[in-house]
């Protein structure tokens, strides 16, 4: 679970005098609605809850501290978002060795298609692609957007998950953003294979390939 209340840590001796009082109620008002959402993606990023909510009360704390900086009106959640996966590529991707990017070549734009096709499952008038993955609980999906390499699993977090535009991940990671598009094609090919494995694993291909016998 997130940080109940964030803002209760981001109180240091040497910041909290830089901001009024008025300026730390703004602060706590424009962070909590975006606190989960954090949380979400700081587990995609770390895989591990304890992590996730360390990452995210360690971004807080530079969030607040930088206030000052922000921009009233602009976009404070991208804001906060560029902290964190600051925070992230800084500090946590350093304590383990990630694994080796995965060869792309063998996976076909159509792999989700195609294996459901092999399957068995394609019948008239429905998306053989949509019965399978509508089987597919949102932990499931989190899990197989948690394979993915770092450089397109912290692309696909913030825009599959929080729906960032491309040009705020961008900005977000400091990458060009045809960088972006090109990662997130990368992650949907990946994520086509890891959503089907997961299908087979939990029984999904099967049940519904029975169905239609």
């Amino acid at each position: 679970m997130p940080p109940t209340d964030p803002t209760a840590s981001t109180s240091p001796p040497g910041g909290a005098e830089a901001l009024s009082a008025a300026h730390q109620r703004q602060f706590e008002a424009l962070l909590a609605p975006v606190l989960g959402a954090a949380y979400g993606t700081a587990l995609h990023l770390t895989r591990s809850p304890e992590d996730a909510e360390d990452l995210v009360q360690e971004a807080a704390l530079l969030a607040f501290r930088g206030f000052g900086r922000f921009e009233a009106g602009s976009h404070f959640k991208a804001w906060f978002f560029k902290i964190l996966t600051n925070v992230y590529y800084q500090s946590y991707r350093r304590r383990r060795r990630e694994p080796e990017i995965a060869p792309l070549e063998d996976v076909s734009e159509l792999y989700l298609y195609l294996q459901t096709a092999r399957g068995g499952l394609h019948e008239a008038g429905v998306d053989p692609v949509e019965r399978v993955l509508g089987q597919l609980d949102a932990e499931a999906i989190a899990a197989a957007l948690g394979t993915l390499p770092e450089e397109y699993r912290v692309v696909a977090a913030l825009y599959f998950r929080e729906q960032f535009a491309y040009e705020e991940i961008a900005a977000m990671l400091e990458i060009p953003v045809g960088t972006v598009r090109s990662r997130l094609h990368r992650a949907r090919k990946l994520l086509q294979k890891a959503l089907w494995r997961l299908a087979v694993e939990q029984g999904v291909v099967a049940a519904l390939a029975a169905e239609g016998t």
